[in-house]
């Protein structure tokens, strides 16, 4: 699957109670699918999963799966410190039609969390998940940070397609796509290189009960690279693509893209997806000198929003850019009046 672009680790909207508002996450997603993101991340680090119960990280997937347009890519974060309760997520998620599985790495037994207990979890989830998954690496909030070796050595398994890496480590970005540059799989695509899942597929065939294989160009042939298969109305080709690194620092954004890194799941894009999504489309069209003036525009502003106020901090800035980001949940505290103010000064040119 082709993994590219700019994704929203939505937020989870609360009531002044604590009780998870879930009205306001399906009018924050439906926004956001408006936007030009390539998809949605439910339950990651900015959606505050590790503190939501069981039934209500289910509860949110579902609501998130409900409203998301389907031309948008869904990624669950699934992660759990056991490999069975990863799975049970996992499985529940593939049930709603999520694309993707995002597993963070377990953190709890630190000591414990040698290669090989890393490659024998996320082997065994790779193994058994009915989701391709990408491995999610963030070590400013697990303390745990997974050597470069490890994950090329994971991205030979067919079912692990990526990672997100958080840790802000461009050196370590470019070690990790030249190191799983031998990794080539065949994926579908449109026909104009955007990511098609199964999901997406089965949406076109309930519009068209058939579908039929054509060549570009008047040739025979289904299997080459110009080969377009049409399902209902969606066109779609295979792409080769590797194991893909996406990065999770805003503010490194386009010196990763530099280095080979196919998109990124941005807290920063919870506040300022088109911001951000600027940023990658100046570089994907070959303007590198607009991508770093882009850059230069949101980097202060999600450095100092996201690695200085945390969740607080994005569902702040959400409030002024026209989401709802609203409370988080405690131990998370609100912030300071002059916490909002400094935020408002930062976001005060950057709106969508």
């Amino acid at each position: 699957m082709l993994l590219s672009g700019i994704f929203p680790p939505i937020t989870t909207p609360f009531y002044p109670d604590g009780k998870v508002y879930f009205k306001k996450i399906e009018a924050n997603v439906d926004h956001y699918s408006k936007t030009p993101v390539a998809g949605i991340v439910a339950l990651g680090s900015t959606g505050e999963a590790i503190m939501l119960s069981d039934q209500e990280r289910r509860d949110v997937l579902k609501s998130v799966r409900t409203v998301t347009a389907p031309e948008k890519v869904l990624i669950a974060g699934t992660g759990a410190e056991s490999a069975i309760e990863t799975l049970n997520l996992t499985e529940y998620a593939a049930e709603l039609g999520y694309d993707v599985a995002m597993i963070r790495t377990p953190f709890y037994f630190k000591k414990q969390m040698q290669p090989v207990n890393m490659l024998a979890f996320y082997r065994t989830v790779a193994d058994r998940s009915p989701l391709p998954i990408m491995i999610y690496s963030v070590p400013p909030f697990t303390g745990y940070d997974i050597p470069t070796e490890l994950v090329i050595e994971l991205a030979d398994h067919p079912n692990i397609i990526g990672i997100k890496e958080s840790s802000g480590d461009v050196e370590k970005v470019r070690k990790m796509v030249e190191g799983t540059r031998h990794v080539k799989l065949s994926t579908r695509v449109t026909e104009t290189f955007a990511t098609v899942t199964p999901r997406m597929l089965q949406v076109a065939e309930k519009k068209n009960t058939g579908g039929e294989l054509v060549a570009i160009g008047g040739g025979t042939s289904v299997t080459s690279s110009s080969a377009v298969s049409v399902v209902g109305k969606l066109k779609t080709r295979q792409k080769e693509v590797g194991f893909q690194v996406l990065v999770g620092a805003a503010q490194k954004l386009e010196p990763s893209l530099q280095v080979g890194a196919a998109g990124a799941i941005l807290a920063f894009a919870c506040p300022a997806p088109t911001a951000c999504f600027e940023v990658y489309t100046a570089w994907k069209e070959g303007d590198y000198d607009l991508a770093r003036l882009k850059q230069e525009r949101i980097a202060r502003a999600a450095q100092r929003m996201v690695g200085e106020y945390g969740v607080a901090g994005v569902k702040c800035a959400m409030d002024l850019n026209g989401y709802y980001g609203g409370p988080v949940r405690l131990p998370l505290l609100p912030l300071t009046a002059a916490a909002k103010a400094d935020i408002e000064r930062m976001m005060a040119d950057i709106r969508n």
